[in-house]
């Protein structure tokens, strides 16, 4: 077994037993909505009216529920599954996003297949080896933007395994390794701007446009990963080891990692496949901002860049043109879960009648409860306790793209009644969710890391809380930046 499975095993070994599977959690929310559908009386905004608590008005029929539906137009539990797979269009939530979700996966496949993402960051380590800080700064740019572009969570644990004998060589104690890998991916990942896997998703369930609102999270993306590396060399400097002491026992193992790194050098292949993804991403950037692209155009630039690294793969004698197919697969099939999460939940919407504000739902009679209860409140308020709601939600369910599809619907239309644009909702998703998974237990990606690094719970939160704290201080300003900037 290689040195990233030995990683990914243990990461598995680390990973809580008692956090139950996000389908599970969602088939036991559609149950709840089942269970409250009879009781709950329907109610809708006036149409044509902003959506006010002054313009609610309550149904005169319920929302018809069965356990099984056999024609169009009925809703059934039974059907919840059928019935959010084909909902929507090729813009829209569930059959858009689905339709993007894969082909980006797949586009991730042939692009990890390559091996210029992996020979591109142990290329790092040989670049920077002699300045420990330069390489520090680098590794946490680095996976920061794994964390913000590519969604990277557990395949940081790989990366870590590989560079954790070089950290103990000099002189940094494992937590380090943790920081500038996971830590790192998950400050990206909870900053994106065009993270597919959860703001994009959040997006369009809030009928936002894909990648709107880049400007402010590209510098919070700064912001952010600057406050981490400051972080991580501040605690690196101080828990360094005296050259006396710095990693003798591990230094035959750390010579071994250096010289796999050494003998993989960046082939024409591989810059040829590193800059086709920036030039991807400054594709879509360009595409959004000036062209008005949207989900169909964004996951054929997408496909674009995976038949761009597959070509080179195959040319290049990497793999198989029938291995670059099944690179594309295997991408397609990792994200298989993702999919199903967004058709349940938008099963669930159907289940409470569906989220049309101006259509008779028990959605609409829950946001009106909750809009009438908040009453009163200001914006900052609100807005500060979205994220603050989502960062307690983070702890149950830890998957951003299921917490988007159960949350951002509610979350979204509660705005509208409270002040609060929906792409500050998203803005208070993203936080809530992503920078919480460097504190939770219920996270088995954090589980695993610290499990590979030998640090247990408690010792790694001691560590990082006061860069949580930091963070979390950091969110909530960058929340009433945008509400009182009117975020959009």
């Amino acid at each position: 077994m290689s040195s990233a499975e030995d990683a990914l095993a243990a990461g598995r070994a680390g990973a809580p037993a008692r956090s139950p599977d996000t389908l599970l959690i969602l088939l036991a929310a559609a149950l709840l909505a089942a269970a409250i559908v009879p009781f709950v009386p329907a109610g809708y905004f006036t149409p044509g009216a902003a959506v006010a608590l002054d313009t609610f008005h309550y149904a005169d029929a319920r929302v018809p529920l069965q356990l099984f539906a056999s024609g169009d137009g009925e809703v059934g539990l039974l059907n919840l599954l059928f019935d959010g797979l084909t909902s929507g269009n090729r813009s829209a939530a569930a059959v858009g996003v689905i339709a993007f979700v894969l082909i980006v996966g797949g586009a991730f496949g042939l692009v990890q297949a390559s091996g210029a993402v992996d020979r591109g960051l142990t290329q790092l380590v040989t670049a920077t080896g002699d300045r420990p800080t330069l390489l520090l700064s680098v590794l946490f740019v680095a996976f920061s933007l794994g964390g913000a572009v590519f969604g990277m969570g557990e395949e940081t644990i790989a990366f870590l395994a590989l560079l954790l004998p070089l950290v103990r060589k000099l002189g940094y104690p494992p937590e380090v390794g943790v920081m500038v890998t996971y830590l790192a991916s998950q400050v990206g990942f909870g900053t994106s701007w065009m993270n597919p896997f959860s703001v994009a998703v959040a997006q369009n369930l809030a009928g936002l446009p894909l990648l709107s609102g880049a400007g402010l999270r590209m510098a919070m993306w700064a912001t952010f990963t600057v406050v981490g590396i400051a972080y991580t060399l501040h605690y690196a400097r101080r828990h360094r080891a005296p050259p006396a002491l710095r990693g003798e026992a591990s230094a035959p193992v750390a010579s071994t990692v250096e010289s796999t790194v050494a003998a993989a050098p960046l082939e024409r292949a591989d810059w040829l496949v590193l800059a086709a993804t920036l030039a991807t991403v400054a594709w879509i950037v360009w595409g959004v901002v000036a062209g008005g692209y949207y989900i169909a155009e964004i996951a054929s630039q997408f496909f674009a860049l995976g038949l761009f690294a597959g070509v080179v793969a195959v040319a290049s004698g990497r793999i198989t043109a029938n291995g670059a197919a099944e690179a594309f697969v295997n991408g397609v099939r990792q994200l298989v879960p993702c999919a199903l999460v967004i058709a349940l939940a938008k099963g669930i919407l159907g289940l409470l009648g569906g989220s049309d504000p101006h259509a008779p739902s028990v959605l609409n009679t829950l946001l009106f409860s909750l809009g009438s209860s908040l009453q009163g409140t200001p914006e900052l308020l609100a807005a500060q306790g979205m994220l603050v709601a989502q960062s307690v939600f983070n702890l149950f369910v830890t998957s951003g793209s299921a917490q988007a599809a159960i949350t951002m619907p509610l979350m979204a239309g509660l705005g509208d009644l409270v002040g609060v644009t929906r792409q500050t909702s998203v803005l208070a998703f993203q936080l809530g969710d992503g920078l919480t998974n460097v504190l939770i237990p219920t996270s088995a990606a954090m589980m695993g890391a610290i499990g590979v690094a030998g640090l247990g719970y408690t010792q790694w939160l001691r560590i990082v809380w006061r860069l949580a704290l930091l963070m979390g201080l950091l969110a909530m300003a960058f929340v009433a930046l945008a509400v009182l900037t009117g975020y959009r």
